[in-house]
């Protein structure tokens, strides 16, 4: 740290909603020149304390101090313009307007009153660069892939002359390669002075660039402390208020012999499937109580593939049978009648409705399926929603709470509470654990299996190749938008062979198809 003193200082801090008490009294501190990282399982209200440092939120009691004067931001726009940039979990950005535009909106050169694009484009063009990122800046920021959206947002928060920069779970959508170039950056501003608030769940990139954490359960502080100082395990303990045997990894799921499960008529079975600019021609099955893992580099396909199979996007050719069956797909409500659910990779976008309550929100997919001239009754409904509420430890456990007030990885799990109501034959889970805490995972893994022993077949698509490790009865690898290779999941493949078979885009694997 260059300055022994903070630059922004929280005290006190409360914020409650109806229903939910958010933070209690929570202190924080930040200093000039250091990463520091915010830690806790998800409910634990670090993204409450960001935004109620940012104005998003008012806070009920405490005082925030920035650079030694007390501030009460009215929202995030004032916050900047004091020096306080927030990249948030959810990209932010504008999908219709360019990659240029969205960095610059508010902010964009002029001369005489009129924009200067040309310098727009220039300069956005000069930051992307600083994270060795060469994209066309006058294209839509839709057109490109949530991983590309949140080194975009990153560029942006950079360009801000930022005395505090807030990155909450900047990760969760890069790959290995992505991560490394954002902690050059991060580096490098930290060592411009920079203050940077670091949110993330995974715990050895805290280790490799945080200089502090501070932790944070159930809304209250349980404390500050060095990196150096803090083992991760003593890290997961404090996170979750437990001791260290609950956490233990996951088991090695007890996978039974492919044949076993081959033997009958696969549930799913797709012959040449495709869509031009999407996914090349690919074949796949999928069989009862199978775990099937789709691996591959962000942007390799792996979520075309599972809308494709769920009828979100429509194919251009190939056939799909379901249960024996030649059946099109051609929507979501075609599959969801033959038993397929799908749990996007982008609740905010594909996922929750923020307005309605955990409740409803649980009910819609049994809802839709019904019809909504057959209403589920409110019976019925509370005996579902309160079994999943239990089984996936969804906090606060009020189905009655607006959705868009729990945190990230609660609302992660009102999603896959959606689809299995609907008691489906086949899951697709995009990134399921994506943004969950540590805790949060181990219980969706232990789900999955739960769910495959039961005879339910699982698509699980994860950028944790240790997670489709673990899981998985086959591997089906992707790369360029082209299914490579499938593998059984024995002894034989680990790791190394399923990132070697990646690189190389070898067909040469199939042979244990």
């Amino acid at each position: 740290m260059t300055d022994s003193r903070p630059v922004l200082t929280m005290t006190g801090i409360s914020k409650s909603f109806p229903g939910v008490r958010a933070l209690h009294n929570v202190d924080f501190r930040l200093f000039p020149g250091e990463v520091h990282a915010l830690m806790g399982e998800n409910g634990a209200g670090k993204s409450t304390l960001i935004k109620v440092l940012t104005g998003v939120y008012g806070i009920d009691d405490g005082i925030i101090t920035l650079g030694g004067e007390q501030v009460a931001f009215s929202g995030p726009m004032q916050a900047a313009a004091a020096g306080v940039s927030t990249v948030y979990q959810e990209v932010n950005l504008c999908p219709n307007l360019s990659v240029a535009e969205n960095i610059f909106i508010g902010r964009e050169p002029r001369r005489f009153g009129a924009v200067r694009w040309g310098e727009v484009r220039r300069r956005a063009r000069q930051l992307l660069a600083r994270l060795d990122l060469d994209i066309d800046v006058t294209a839509p920021v839709a057109s490109y892939s949530l991983a590309v959206q949140q080194m975009i947002a990153i560029a942006r928060a950079i360009d801000v002359q930022a005395r505090v920069l807030i990155l909450d779970e900047p990760t969760s959508s890069l790959d290995a390669g992505e991560v490394e170039q954002l902690f050059r950056i991060m580096r490098q501003l930290r060592d411009e002075g920079i203050a940077i608030l670091f949110v993330t769940h995974f715990l050895d990139q805290v280790y490799g660039i945080a200089d502090r954490i501070t932790v944070l359960r159930n809304g209250t502080l349980v404390g500050e402390h060095p990196t150096a100082e803090l083992p991760q395990l003593a890290l997961v303990e404090k996170m979750i208020g437990k001791e260290l045997d609950v956490l233990e990894r996951i088991e090695e799921h007890p996978r039974r012999e492919l044949a076993a499960l081959e033997g009958g008529t696969p549930f799913v079975e797709v012959s040449d499937l495709s869509r031009k600019g999407a996914v090349a021609p690919f074949s796949l099955t999928i069989h009862a109580g199978e775990v099937v893992g789709l691996a591959g580099l962000l942007g390799s396909g792996r979520t075309e593939v599972a809308r494709l199979l769920f009828g979100a996007d429509r194919a251009d050719r190939g056939q799909v049978a379901v249960g024996g069956k030649p059946t099109g797909l051609r929507t979501p409500v075609q599959a969801i009648d033959r038993g397929i659910g799908f749990c996007s990779e982008n609740r905010r976008a594909e996922g929750i409705i923020a307005d309605l309550s955990v409740r409803e929100n649980m009910i819609l997919a049994m809802q839709a399926a019904r019809g909504w001239l057959r209403p589920i009754p409110r019976r019925r409904q509370d005996e579902l929603v309160d079994k999943y509420i239990k089984a996936l430890s969804i906090r606060p456990a009020n189905p009655d709470v607006p959705v868009r007030n729990l945190s990230g990885g609660n609302q992660q799990k009102v999603l896959l509470a959606r689809w299995l109501i609907t008691e489906p034959r086949l899951l697709i889970l995009d990134e399921p654990t994506r943004g969950i805490d540590i805790g949060a995972k181990a219980e969706i893994q232990k789900l999955v299996v739960q769910l495959s022993d039961g005879g339910m077949a699982v698509l699980f698509i994860s950028a944790e190749l240790e997670e489709v490790l673990r899981l998985s009865h086959k591997i089906a690898v992707m790369r360029d938008r082209e299914l490579v290779a499938q593998l059984t999941n024995d002894d034989a493949v680990d790791a190394d062979r399923v990132m070697q078979t990646i690189a190389s885009g070898s067909q040469r694997e199939e042979a244990n198809q």
